[in-house]
């Protein structure tokens, strides 16, 4: 038995009155995950625990059959593992943005979606000129980046950037006990950015340049039971972003880097699958996250999210779908998301999502029902994130 969860990352919304105030699911072509549902069973689910945030740290933990109650330290030292980076007991992992600040306000959490090969300079500078014995920056993708911390503070409250968007920064902050230094490393950034030949080249393209860094998520390492310890089934995590790949390589997954992925509309999905596929052929789950209509959702552009969607339905969840059908093996498959990210706020809420789940093979019929956020007609049925090790189990 083959067991495949196929993630759109922050699928899920509100009614956007630029769609005919349905939300982007309602209004995207999806077949695929539409048959899928009809064929299979519908579900609304819980995926963040009560009392936490809805990041895709807490939700993709409770996707993966784990309580982040239980072990969740923070999104930075998940972030560290995916990019390889062990942390000592003493070190304290932070996310790093490359932000754009305007007038007091968050502009843009990824300065314009800045590419990696742009944000490599930048990060080299910051290491160069920021770096000291015990604090080291090291690059990630795009504009996520990460900074370790011997004996780095831990207590400040900070925010995800992209939760702030259009809005002061002077509210949020890092504050508490140790902020000041948290605050201080901010803010000598700005001066070493300002005439960085990196942003100077993207203002005459007419480009964001990157204002200064955004430190959060900050914590401890992290430690997880295995996925085998846990299931007792091998299995790969297919993702562009460090923080999917590093519960991947917390989980004892399998987290092969795919040439071209970007965590954008833009990223490599014929890869992706292809990685996912070949993993199958001698593992017994693949876990396929795709990040692009997370970052729309926070950019606020419905059109954009809705295109999004249809790229995952058309390039993950069909062929996915039908190469399993092919092979003709027993294979259970998932289809959801971790949260939602409303285009309205431009940041996550933790409402439950649709979740749709078919034992196969099928045969691949050509009926169709709703896939999205509502309820019709009694034809979904509502879990909470403590359901999914049972369904991974196959005692749901």
């Amino acid at each position: 038995m083959k067991t495949v969860m196929l993630i759109g990352d922050g699928m899920g919304d509100r009614p956007c009155p630029e769609l005919g105030d349905r939300t982007p699911l309602q209004a995207a072509q999806i077949p695929w995950m539409r048959r899928i549902a009809a064929a299979g069973t519908l579900h609304l689910v819980d995926t963040v625990p009560p009392g936490l945030p809805p990041g895709s740290d807490v939700a993709n933990l409770g996707l993966l059959g784990y309580d982040a109650r239980d072990y969740y330290t923070g999104r930075a030292p998940i972030e560290a593992a995916g990019a390889g980076i062990p942390l000592q007991e003493d070190e304290v992992a932070f996310r790093c943005n490359l932000v754009h600040i305007s007038d007091g306000r968050m502009v843009d959490y990824s300065s314009g979606h800045i590419s990696s090969e742009e944000a490599a300079p930048i990060v080299e500078s910051l290491e160069r000129e920021l770096s000291r014995s015990g604090l080291h920056f090291h690059q990630g993708v795009q504009y996520r980046h990460l900074v370790v911390w011997e004996n780095g503070p831990v207590a400040p409250v900070t925010q995800p950037p992209h939760d702030i968007l259009g809005q002061e920064i002077a509210p949020y902050l890092p504050e508490g006990e140790g902020a000041e230094l948290v605050l201080e490393l901010m803010e000598a950034s700005k001066e070493l950015l300002r005439e960085h030949p990196v942003n100077q080249a993207r203002v005459a393209r007419g480009e964001l340049p990157v204002t200064q860094i955004w430190l959060w998520g900050q914590g401890p390492a992290l430690q997880l039971p295995t996925f085998p310890e846990l299931y007792d089934l091998t299995g790969t995590v297919v993702t562009a972003v460090d923080l999917v790949r590093g519960l991947g390589v917390l989980a004892g997954l399998e987290t092969p880097v795919v040439e071209g992925a970007t965590g954008w509309i833009d990223t490599n999905y014929a890869g992706k699958v292809a990685a996912a596929l070949d993993a199958l052929i001698t593992q017994d789950f693949a876990y396929v996250h795709i990040e692009a209509p997370d970052e729309c959702g926070h950019v606020g552009d419905a059109a954009l999210k809705t295109q999004a969607i249809e790229a995952f339905d058309q390039n993950v969840v069909g062929p996915i779908w039908q190469a399993l059908e092919e092979r003709g093996d027993p294979y259970k498959l998932l289809v959801t998301m971790d949260h939602r990210t409303p285009v309205e706020i431009r940041g996550h809420s933790a409402e439950p999502v649709p979740l749709a789940t078919l034992e196969g093979p099928v045969g691949l019929p050509e009926a169709q029902t709703d896939f999205d956020e509502f309820i019709h007609g009694g034809n979904a049925e509502l879990r909470t994130y403590e359901w999914i090790p049972g369904w991974i189990r196959g005692q749901a």
